[in-house]
């Protein structure tokens, strides 16, 4: 299954509702926007989805579990997961959002340090 986007991306949120949390089994989703017909899909027999919330749907790979984007049925856009992309999306973090339901354990800040590799 591949996608390609052939118009710009949205600001980047990282989404921190329970949801997203525990359908990445992460602290947070990062998340943009991207114009429906902007965005194009192949290999569809290996895209699933399930309705996530009433008028949503996320769409994810069956053959190797990846989250691809969320669509809500009133909307003209997709909702991307960036952690699904190969390249650069050039655009710029905006927010974090559903921070009333972030984990417990994790902290928003840039003051860890940051390593290159796992150490």
């Amino acid at each position: 299954m591949k996608y390609q986007i052939s118009g710009k991306v949205g600001d980047i949120v990282h989404c921190h509702c329970q949801t997203c949390r525990k359908a990445h089994g992460a602290a947070f989703s990062s998340v943009a926007a991207v114009a429906e017909e902007d965005f194009k899909v192949s290999g569809v027999d290996f895209l699933q989805s399930f309705e996530s919330s009433p008028g949503k749907r996320r769409y994810f790979c069956c053959n190797c579990g990846t989250q691809i984007y969320a669509k809500r049925a009133s909307a003209q856009h997709v909702i991307l997961r960036l952690g699904s992309l190969d390249d650069d999306p050039q655009a710029q973090e905006q927010a974090h959002i559903w921070v009333s339901q972030k984990a417990s354990w994790y902290t928003i800040n840039k003051l860890l340090p940051e390593h290159d590799e796992a150490e």
